[in-house]
C-alpha cells in the first residue's frame, strides 16, 4: 500500500505551467494501454468466482475441522496412538499357545557303542502331538504398568500435536481473512477516491473549455485516475489470491468466492489485563501442556529402565498329549497325557552391573525434559507479553489515524474549496487528495489490526 501511495505523490509545482511535450503523451498513451490490458486480464480471473459464500469466523474455523488434510493427518496420528493403548494393555493378558503335529516316524537302528551290531528297531510310523501352554505375568518390576502408562501420554501428546495443529490452522485462515477484509475495505476507498477524481476531472475539463485552466491540469489528474484504477486492480488480484488459499484449506468449490462477514467489526474486544492472559497460557496452552507431559515421560523412561533390576515372575501351566512313546525301547505305541504348573522367576544378575548407565541417562533426560520446560513458560510469557503490547498498541494506532483522517478531510475540503475558487494549485489538491486516500486506507485497516492483534493473543495463550 506504501507503494501506491508513494506513486501518487504530486509533480512539483514548477512543472503546473509546463506543456505537455508529444513523447510524454506517446509515454501516457503506452501506460494507458498496458493499464487496459492488465485490468481485462484481472477481469477475466475474477469473472471465474461465480459462487458468492458469506462466512464468519466461527463457520470459517468449522469447515477447517472437517475439510483441513492437514488436521485429518493429526486425527489419525491420535488415533494410532490410542490404539497403541490397546497393544500395551495386552501384556496384562495371559498367553496361551496352542500347537497341534501329524509326523511319519521312521524305523530306528540300534549298535554297539563302537558301531558294531547294528540292527533294525522298528518303530509305529505315525506321531501325533498336542500341546496347550499358558502362562500369565504378575509381576514384572513395573515394565508393564510403565509401558502402559508411556503409551498414554504418547496418546495426549498426539492429541495436543492435534489442537496445536487446528490452532496453527485457524491462525492462518484467519490471517488471510482478516487480510481478505482489509482488501475488501480498500477496494471500496480507492472506488471512492476514483469517483471523487473523475468528478473533478469533470470540472477541470469544463474549467478548461472556459479557459481557466490549463491542459497540463487535466493530463495530471487523468494519471493519477489511472494510478488509482492500477492500484485497484491490484487490491483485486491480491483478493483474488487470498480468496484461493481460503478455499484450498476450507475445502469449497473452485468457484467460490468467500465474502467476509461485514458485522465482524461491531464486536471488537475490550483491553483485558495481561495477567489474564498470563493465567490462560499456563492453563491451557497445548505447548506447555505438551512439555508436562514430556517431563512425566521422561520419568516413566527413568523408572522403565529401573525396573531391570526387579525379577520378573509368572504363572504357567500346560498340558501334552503325545504319542507313541519313544523314550522306551521299544517305542510303546500308546498316546501320553501329562501335565504340569508352576511358578516362574526371573532375574538378570547382568543387569546389576548394566542398569546403571541406562538409569543414570534416563535421569540426565528428566532433568533435560524439566529444564525444557521451564523454558518454554519463559518463552510463551515473553511472547504473551508483546502480544499484548501490540494489541494495546493497536487501540492507540485506531484513534490516532481516526484523527489523521478529520485532519486530512477538513484539508481536503479547505483545499478543493480554495482551488476551486482559484486560490491553490493542482499540486495543493493532488497532496491534499493523496492525503485523504492515505488516511482513509489506515483507517480502514485500524479495527482490523486491533482483531488481528486480539486473535494473536489467543493464539499465543492457547485458546483459538
Amino acid at each position: 500500500m506504501n507503494e501506491t501511495i508513494s506513486d501518487l505523490r504530486p509533480l512539483h509545482p514548477h512543472f503546473r505551467n509546463a506543456c505537455i511535450a508529444s513523447n510524454k503523451y506517446m509515454k501516457i498513451i503506452k501506460e494507458v494501454l498496458i493499464f487496459t490490458l492488465l485490468m481485462a486480464n484481472s477481469a477475466i480471473v475474477y469473472s471465474q468466482s461465480t459462487q458468492i459464500r458469506k462466512l464468519s469466523i466461527e463457520e470459517m474455523f468449522n469447515l477447517a475441522d472437517n475439510n483441513s488434510r492437514s488436521i485429518r493427518v493429526f486425527d489419525f496420528a491420535e488415533k494410532e496412538s490410542e490404539q497403541a493403548i490397546k497393544v500395551a494393555e495386552n501384556a496384562k493378558l495371559p498367553s496361551i499357545d496352542v500347537s497341534l503335529a501329524a509326523s511319519y516316524l521312521g524305523d530306528g537302528w540300534i549298535a554297539d557303542r563302537d558301531f558294531s551290531n547294528g540292527t533294525n528297531a522298528p518303530m509305529p510310523h505315525l506321531g501325533n502331538n498336542f500341546a496347550i501352554e499358558a502362562s500369565q505375568v504378575i509381576y514384572a518390576g513395573g515394565a508393564i504398568s510403565s509401558s502402559i502408562a508411556l503409551a498414554k501420554l504418547q496418546y495426549q501428546l498426539a492429541r495436543l500435536d492435534k489442537e496445536k495443529n487446528r490452532q496453527d490452522i485457524r491462525f492462518l485462515l484467519l490471517g488471510n481473512y482478516l487480510e481478505m477484509y482489509k482488501l475488501r475495505n480498500q477496494e471500496e476507498v480507492y472506488l471512492k477516491n476514483i469517483e471523487q477524481t473523475k468528478q473533478l476531472l469533470s470540472e477541470i475539463q469544463a474549467r478548461q473549455k472556459e479557459g481557466l485552466a490549463l491542459k497540463n491540469d487535466i493530463t495530471r489528474y487523468e494519471l493519477q485516475l489511472k494510478s488509482l484504477e492500477l492500484a485497484l486492480m491490484q487490491v483485486r488480484n491480491s483478493i483474488i489470491i487470498l480468496n484461493d488459499q481460503l478455499i484450498t484449506v476450507l475445502g469449497l468449490p473452485e468457484e467460490t468466492m468467500v465474502e467476509v462477514d461485514a458485522s465482524l467489526l461491531s464486536h471488537i474486544p475490550s483491553i483485558s489485563n495481561e495477567a489474564q492472559w498470563q493465567q490462560a497460557a499456563s492453563n491451557t496452552s497445548p505447548l506447555l501442556q505438551q512439555s508436562k507431559l514430556r517431563v512425566e515421560q521422561s520419568k516413566k523412561y527413568e523408572k522403565t529402565a529401573k525396573s531391570e533390576r526387579l525379577p520378573s515372575i509368572a504363572l504357567f501351566a500346560a498340558n501334552h498329549f503325545d504319542g507313541p512313546i519313544t523314550i522306551e525301547v521299544p517305542p510303546i505305541n500308546k498316546n501320553f497325557n501329562y501335565w504340569y504348573a508352576g511358578v516362574f522367576v526371573k532375574f538378570n544378575l547382568a543387569s546389576l552391573y548394566k542398569s546403571g548407565k541406562s538409569i543414570k541417562q534416563a535421569r540426565i533426560s528428566t532433568q533435560k525434559a524439566v529444564e525444557n520446560d521451564l523454558l518454554l513458560q519463559e518463552n510463551i510469557q515473553t511472547e504473551i507479553k508483546a502480544a499484548y503490547i501490540r494489541f494495546v498498541e493497536s487501540f492507540t494506532m485506531h484513534n490516532t489515524q481516526m484523527k489523521s483522517l478529520e485532519l486530512a478531510s477538513q484539508n481536503y475540503d479547505t483545499v478543493n474549496k480554495r482551488y476551486l475558487n482559484d486560490l491553490a494549485l493542482i499540486t495543493d489538491m493532488l497532496d491534499a487528495s493523496n492525503s485523504k486516500l492515505n488516511a482513509e486506507l489506515q483507517v480502514a485497516n485500524a479495527q482490523i489490526n486491533i482483531l488481528f492483534n486480539y486473535y494473536k493473543l489467543e493464539k499465543v495463550s492457547g485458546n483459538l
